[in-house]
């Protein structure tokens, strides 16, 4: 029974492999499609959750600077990636002075917290660093990538629980799978490629490209234990150098700065929304 299992695991592995947008190869067990409209369960209940811890930030001037951010960024987003034009891009931003994260599920859900602006002290382009590099992990379907991570960890107990009769190990559903996507960290080719799509988007919007070496010095220096951010975007040594060298080659994307339209990004100020 046991090679039965392994056997038709192996095979199931050979048959979901993807391609990247910069042209890595991927593990997909689970759909892009499945992961948007999973990710949209998730985000409802993540959302509603934190809300009921935090208040959602509805003050106007900070609802027009990351929408305007935001924007800009999705803007250029769905110029290279037309099949994000019908995502729900949207944004809570989370009224959490200590806590130093942001993300983005698959289909554009987004959330920024306060803490992460006011305790780095962050410029308008290094939230569009943060916000573009978020809006990549979406884009190059990390988030399904992370999920099937999810699904072949439980299906690898699960092949354990059969052979040894142990119970309680496969995981129940995608929508779950969807939310622990959150909870794990991005590889490094993730976080490189992220790194890569989002400084260019960021430049193509009209954002310093040298933000995002400043914004990591300050992601760095961010106390002895880092934020949170950092549990799921392990920090390469080299990551600024990296950056540095990125924003150079990318720089004559758009070397005037000239801003770009902003797209109609929702921000969640009520749970209603979702």
């Amino acid at each position: 029974m046991k090679h039965i299992l392994i056997t038709g695991l192996t095979v199931l592995l050979i048959s979901a492999c993807a391609t990247s947008p910069t042209g890595r190869s991927q593990l997909m067990l689970i759909s892009p499609e499945m992961a948007i409209s999973e990710s949209k369960q998730a985000y409802v209940s993540t959302v509603t959750d934190i809300s009921n811890e935090f208040q959602l930030m509805t003050d106007e001037a900070w609802v027009d600077r990351i929408s305007t951010i935001t924007g800009r960024l999705v803007t250029e987003a769905i110029r290279k990636y037309p099949d994000s034009r019908d995502w729900d891009w949207s944004v809570a931003i989370i009224d959490d002075p200590d806590t130093l994260n942001a993300w983005c599920m698959a289909g554009g859900r987004m959330a920024i917290y306060t803490g992460i602006v006011t305790q780095l002290n962050l410029t308008d382009d290094e939230i569009a660093q943060i916000m573009g590099h978020e809006i990549s992990h979406a884009l190059a379907n990390h988030t399904a990538e992370k999920m099937s991570r999810a699904v072949l960890v439980n299906t690898g107990l699960a092949i354990t629980s059969q052979v040894t009769d142990q119970n309680g190990y496969v995981l129940n559903g995608s929508a779950i799978a969807a939310q622990l996507a959150l909870q794990l960290p991005n590889s490094r080719d993730a976080e490189r490629e992220a790194d890569e799509i989002g400084i260019e988007l960021a430049i193509r919007a009209g954002y310093r490209p040298e933000a995002a070496v400043s914004l990591w010095r300050k992601m760095s220096q961010a106390g002895s234990g880092g934020p949170e951010f950092l549990s799921t975007h392990p920090s390469p040594g080299n990551r600024m150098d990296t950056l540095q060298d990125l924003g150079n080659k990318l720089k004559s994307l758009n070397p005037t700065q000239s801003k770009s339209a902003v797209h109609p990004v929702s921000i969640v100020t009520d749970t209603r929304q979702l």
